[in-house]
């Protein structure tokens, strides 16, 4: 963590439907025109992981990092959520916060949740920003979607292990495929045609969770989507190139075309 900010990460606790959600606010940086930013993590995972970039971005403007019910420090709900309930979570954990239109930033999972929030909240999110979107349809079962993760463990930096495990570890491996389950299922390429605002979708080219032609697809399929690819990176861009990432974001964010969902 950059010692600059170590005074300034606030954890706290929202109630929502019933339970506790753990999350983490960054920095201090705030102003009117400041934007705000909601980090939103990928399956199974905490918000330890999206802290890199949380980082950055907290130089900028405010930032939130929650970790989904189930996951890290929050509750565990008694049955598995999907897709929507995850993202329906997520909208009543902003709304018990009054974090309005913020920028949705996810990894992994963490984008197909946002994708989900994006078709039925469009007017809760000023922009999306999907790292690494799953799921590829090109690998349709929880057997080959373990396969490219262990793959993926290979490109990732050290650190990224023991977060993972530990992580793994908590949710509980069980709850971490039965959500795995929830994710195939989703018709995610269905819901990619609903968005109504330009989407920045990055992918790491040593990716080999996110493939080249289904991140292709990803972007073809939203009226205005835009693909940047980071030819070293491998899945958790937002781990392993959190200043490359935070720069694409930002540089996305001043073009004059961007405008607010709606």
């Amino acid at each position: 963590m950059n010692p600059l900010l170590k005074n300034c990460v606030r954890s706290f606790v929202t109630h929502v439907d019933g339970l506790e959600m753990h999350a983490l606010e960054v920095g201090e940086y705030g102003g009117e025109k400041a934007p705000t930013f909601v980090l939103v993590p990928g399956l199974g995972m905490s918000g330890r992981y999206m802290m890199p970039t949380a980082e950055l971005l907290a130089s900028v403007g405010k930032v939130w990092v929650p970790d989904l019910p189930g996951c890290g420090k929050s509750e565990k709900p008694r049955s598995v959520l999907g897709i929507s309930e995850l993202a329906d979570s997520l909208a009543g954990w902003m709304e018990k916060n009054q974090i309005e239109t913020p920028v949705l930033i996810g990894n992994s999972l963490g984008a197909q949740v946002i994708v989900d929030f994006a078709t039925r909240y469009p007017k809760r999110l000023y922009q999306a920003v999907l790292v690494s979107p799953t799921i590829d349809p090109a690998a349709p079962h929880v057997s080959s979607q373990v396969w490219r993760l262990l793959a993926d463990a290979l490109h990732e930096p050290a650190a990224l292990y023991w977060i993972a495990l530990t992580d793994f570890l908590r949710a509980g491996f069980g709850r971490v495929l039965q959500t795995l389950r929830h994710a195939l299922a989703d018709p995610v390429a269905r819901k990619l045609t609903l968005l109504t605002c330009p989407v920045l979708v990055i992918r790491g080219g040593r990716d080999p969770i996110v493939p080249q032609p289904w991140v292709e697809r990803v972007v073809h399929l939203i009226e205005n989507g835009e693909l940047v690819i980071f030819p070293h990176a491998a899945h958790a861009v937002n781990f392993n190139s959190p200043q490359a990432l935070t720069g694409e974001v930002l540089k996305f964010l001043a073009k004059p075309d961007v405008r607010q969902c709606s």
